[in-house]
C-alpha cells in the first residue's frame, strides 16, 4: 500500500489549493479514503472522508464551505479542494487509508502573507 501527496504550497490568505493523494498496492476503489492536517505542537485533525463510490463526504466544521474532497477511481487518486485559505490551515496535510491503516508522507501547506 503506498500513498503519495502532493500538491502543497505557500499561498496567500484567501488563495486556493488543490492537493493530489495518488494511492497504490490495493483496491483504492473499493475504500473510503480521508485526509488529515497535523500544525506544529497539535493533534492530527480529520479534515475531510470520502467514500468508496464517492458519494458520501464529511468535513470538519473548521473547513466546511470551503475545502472539497473529491475522488478519480480510475485515476486512483483522492484530491482536495482547498478555497479561501487561512493562516489558521497551515500544516502539514495527509492521506489514510483506514482499511489498511496506511499514510502517506504529507505535504505542507502554508498560508502566510
Amino acid at each position: 500500500v503506498q500513498l503519495v501527496e502532493s500538491g502543497g504550497g505557500l499561498v496567500q490568505p484567501g488563495e486556493s489549493l488543490r492537493l493530489s493523494c495518488a494511492a497504490s498496492g490495493f483496491g483504492f476503489s473499493r475504500y473510503a479514503m480521508t485526509w488529515y492536517r497535523q500544525a506544529p505542537g497539535k493533534e492530527r485533525e480529520l479534515v475531510a472522508y470520502i467514500s468508496s463510490a464517492g458519494g458520501s463526504t464529511n468535513y470538519a466544521d473548521s473547513v466546511k464551505g470551503r475545502f472539497t474532497i473529491s475522488r478519480d477511481n480510475v485515476k486512483n487518486t483522492v484530491y482536495l479542494q482547498m478555497n479561501s485559505l487561512r493562516p489558521e490551515d497551515t500544516a502539514v496535510y495527509l492521506c489514510y487509508c483506514s482499511q489498511f491503516r496506511s499514510w502517506g508522507q504529507g505535504t505542507q501547506v502554508t498560508v502566510s502573507s
